[in-house]
């Protein structure tokens, strides 16, 4: 699977102030998130959960191929089943969920399992965090901008607050595409921000190269 400019903005976004001890990815792919906050910063133990066979032996191997293989790890579970055995809690949840919720599906069952929303309802992952989040961690994620107020219900239900939202837009005169919402079980006043892609067709905006450019070969 490629990588998406969804995982690599949520990566360079997440918020990482409270030197979080335990990072757990949720839907980790070929683990790119994961791999960027390993990077970041200096968690010693930092999971991740993948249910597609192909995307986990992937992520296996690009987790021991880096740097941080030693900080590293993946399971091959569903949310579930992970949800249901594992005792552990963690600091810092991150997650960049299949959203795709329109009613057509292709031909590719890989793709449409990683892309299309009831491999993972959102109401799903909400509860799961809840179960799996410490009381004083954060959990972020990136969505279509068109479900965050569903998804900021979601969360109030199970005392999850929105504390920081960037809306991401391709250009200045597009329209909003993607929220990422950082969440934790602290209520706060909302820092909400606004981030644009492109000033032209593959002219990427300063504000973008200063987010990213710790992770792209050539920026």
């Amino acid at each position: 699977m490629k990588i998406g400019t969804d995982s690599v903005l949520l990566g360079a976004w997440v918020s990482l102030e409270k030197n979080p001890f335990s990072i757990l990815d949720i839907g980790s792919g070929t683990g790119i998130i994961a791999l960027m906050l390993a990077q970041r910063s200096y968690a010693e133990l930092i999971d991740a959960i993948e249910i597609d066979e192909n995307a986990y032996e992937q992520c296996v191997e690009n987790f021991e191929n880096s740097s941080w293989s030693d900080r590293l790890f993946c399971y091959h579970a569903s949310l579930d089943e992970f949800t249901n055995e594992i005792e552990d809690k963690y600091d810092l949840i991150i997650s960049n969920p299949p959203f795709y919720s329109e009613d057509y599906k292709t031909e590719n069952n890989q793709r449409d399992l990683a892309r299309f929303e009831d491999a993972m309802p959102f109401n799903h992952l909400i509860e799961s965090v809840s179960k799996l989040l410490l009381k004083s961690g954060s959990f972020s994620l990136i969505i279509p901008s068109k479900e965050e107020e569903n998804l900021i219900s979601l969360a109030l239900e199970v005392s999850l607050f929105p504390n920081r939202i960037l809306h991401v837009k391709g250009t200045s005169t597009s329209k909003t595409k993607r929220s990422l919402i950082e969440f934790s079980f602290n209520k706060t006043e909302i820092l909400t921000e606004e981030l644009i892609i492109e000033s032209s067709r593959h002219q990427y905006t300063s504000d973008y190269i200063n987010l990213t450019k710790e992770f792209y070969l050539k920026m």
